[in-house]
Order: C-alpha cells, then sequence, then structure tokens
C-alpha cells in the first residue's frame, strides 16, 4: 500500500480545523455527520434523557444541531473479516447519513491505552449495546453484563478495529478523519474526573485514512521533546494500544506507512 498522506498543523484554531480539513481535499457531500464525544458528567450519560442534559451543558446544542445515533435504537452492519465480531451495533441514525467527519480528542483511554479516529469510528459510532458488543469482544449486548465478560486485552482492541472496518464499508468510505491532540490526559472525555494534562498541545493531524492519522498521531507524541509525554507512553504501552492500529492495518483500512505534511 502506498504512504497515506497526512495533513498536520501545529495550531489549534477554529481556523485551522477549517484549513486542515480543506488540505484534505475531499469535500464530504450529502447530509453530513460530524462525530464527536459530547464528554462524561459524573456518569450521566447511560440514558437518552440524561445524554440529552449533558449535550445541552457542555455547549454544543448552542453551536449545531446534535443527534443522538442510537436513540431510537440500533442496526446491525456486517464485518467483513473479524476474528471475534461478524456484526457491529450502531444507533440507527447512521442511517441517516451520507458521510462523516470523525472529529476526535486525540488523548489517554483507560481501557484503549488511547483514544482517537479509531476508537471514535467504533465505540463511538455504536450504540449502547454495541459497545458492550465491542468491549466483551462479541460476548454480550448487555451493557450490565459486561464487566462479567471482559476479554483478553487484545481481543477487545481487535474488536475494535473490526467495528471500524464495518463502519468505513457501510459509509463506503465517506469519511475524513481529524485529530485534535490537545489536553493530554492519560484519561479520555469518557471519564467525569480525568487526570490533568501531563504534556503539552501538539496540534492537529487530519487524513483520509484513519490508520494512519492515529499512527501519526501516536508518533507525535513519542516524538515530543516534552518530558511529560512519558506518563501517557506509559498508558498507551499498558493496554497494548497499538495493537488496535496494527489490527485495522491487517484489515486492510488504512496503514501505518504515511507521509506527515506540514501545512503551517
Amino acid at each position: 500500500m502506498e504512504k497515506a498522506k497526512v495533513y498536520f498543523t501545529k495550531e489549534i484554531t477554529k481556523e485551522s480545523l477549517i484549513k486542515i480539513y480543506e488540505k484534505v481535499g475531499k469535500e464530504l457531500t450529502g447530509k453530513v455527520a460530524v462525530k464527536i464525544s459530547t464528554g462524561e458528567p459524573a456518569g450521566r450519560r447511560n440514558t437518552t434523557e440524561e445524554h440529552w442534559k449533558a449535550i445541552k451543558e457542555h455547549g454544543f446544542m448552542d453551536i449545531a444541531n446534535v443527534d443522538i445515533m442510537d436513540e431510537d435504537g440500533d442496526m446491525p452492519i456486517p464485518v467483513r473479516n473479524g476474528l471475534h465480531l461478524k456484526e457491529n451495533y450502531v444507533g440507527a441514525h447512521l442511517a441517516n447519513y451520507d458521510s462523516m467527519l470523525m472529529l476526535s480528542h486525540f488523548k489517554g483511554h483507560a481501557m484503549g491505552g488511547f483514544g482517537g479516529a479509531l476508537k471514535n469510528m467504533s465505540i463511538g459510532v455504536s450504540s449502547s449495546g454495541g459497545k458492550a458488543w465491542i468491549h466483551t469482544a462479541g460476548k454480550t449486548r448487555n451493557p450490565n453484563e459486561l464487566w462479567a465478560n471482559l476479554p483478553e486485552q487484545d481481543h477487545f482492541l481487535e474488536s475494535m478495529a473490526e467495528a471500524d472496518e464495518s463502519v468505513i464499508d457501510y459509509m463506503k468510505g465517506n469519511i475524513v478523519y481529524i485529530n485534535v491532540i490537545n489536553n493530554l490526559s492519560i484519561d479520555c472525555d469518557c471519564d467525569s474526573n480525568p487526570e490533568a494534562p501531563c504534556m503539552e498541545d501538539i496540534g492537529i493531524t487530519a487524513s483520509l485514512d484513519p490508520v494512519a492519522v492515529d499512527k501519526a498521531s501516536l508518533d507525535l507524541v513519542y516524538n515530543s521533546e516534552d518530558e511529560g509525554k512519558q506518563r501517557l507512553i506509559n498508558r498507551i504501552e499498558e493496554k497494548h494500544g497499538i495493537r488496535t492500529v496494527e489490527h485495522a492495518e491487517e484489515l486492510g483500512i488504512g496503514t501505518t506507512n504515511y507521509e506527515l505534511i506540514s501545512i503551517d
């Protein structure tokens, strides 16, 4: 596979976000979903009603139309090459969209090691039951049974990559991936009480390749001169986070062979 192009800017502003999207060179058409995380207000996204409250509290309703994709249930979509999953369960509203901007906050994660485009497209797009399905590597869709059915760590990470394959297939590749690499805590936005950031902001990466954009983001952390990076690297490595990237490449949905192109 030829080198993927990953664009990079050190500037983190609304203007640079638009600029880097334009540099990627793919216009998202039709009804476009901008996939983000709404953040976790102390464990209160467990019902649709509470999720709407969190969305309002965090200001999203002031800037955009908001859609909780599994508000009206979920739907299965096939996984072509899964070792663990043969189907993925996503919010039923995914059927309403023609293309997607995968806008991810790149940072650490307590279970996956790190979160970026691949996590946002798997866990983030899945329904409530689909999240349990991925976390348990296809054992259960019941969130109440999740913790009693946790698989080997690599099986969970591979299941995220397999869910990614299904979403890419369903969207027919009409996805642009942007990682905002700032507020670099070892914890995710889904943590209501995350640890404070351990290193300085890095910038924004963008690509048409989800594997390349996450690998480039990881490399920017590893190659940083910021001494605080070791805290985040330790979290990534203790959870073997690179396995999600590796398996996604094995599935053929992207490549770790990339060219980093500065737009500054």
